[in-house]
């Protein structure tokens, strides 16, 4: 099954769309899965309503927490159904964290409907966001044995700059997309 921009949409997270998250996160967190990427720390809170809070915080200059940068943070849902099929997180600049490690753009796709063609229609539309802030050229980067991600960031014009080992011991690639 493939899908198309037109089928999915992105949406600033909001309070009428809690049970939703929540179901989202708890999905992940049933598949062993328990860091969400894209979220803006989503896993990491037990409260939407200071999750939302943070999100609010985090897209304005003068309120952003002083070790993070000015982002976006927005769920993908399919418009036929209204359901979160994934999540990403747009940052409009780099700090020396995110220029190492992280990028402009993380996101991730619910388990049950991956391998459908979500991460590439979500990493367009974020692309195509990115565009408006207006960036030149953003920076993704994976673990090298993630090679769904790898071959997202690939398709949508990703050109691989280096590789190296990270903390953890695994291999992270970084890429960088013209826009």
């Amino acid at each position: 099954m493939m899908v198309f921009m037109d089928e999915i949409e992105l949406v600033l997270p909001s309070k009428d769309l809690e049970m939703a998250a929540l179901e989202y996160k708890e999905e992940h967190f049933d598949n062993q899965e328990y860091e969400l990427h894209g979220s803006s720390l989503f896993d990491k809170t037990d409260s939407y309503d200071d999750w939302l809070e943070q999100l609010k915080n985090n897209s304005n200059e003068t309120t952003v927490n002083p070790d993070w940068v000015v982002s976006t943070t927005v769920f993908a849902i399919r418009k036929r159904d209204s359901k979160i099929v994934g999540m990403v997180d747009i940052r409009h600049t780099l700090n020396e964290f995110l220029r190492t490690y992280g990028g402009n753009i993380g996101y991730g796709v619910r388990p049950s409907e991956r391998n459908k063609g979500y991460a590439t229609e979500i990493l367009k539309l974020a692309l195509k966001y990115c565009k408006q802030l207006p960036l030149q050229r953003v920076m993704l980067a994976c673990y090298k044995d993630n090679a769904a991600s790898r071959k997202t960031i690939i398709h949508c014009g990703g050109i691989l700059e280096k590789e190296f080992v990270y903390t953890d011991g695994k291999t992270i690639q970084k890429f960088w997309i013209d826009l």
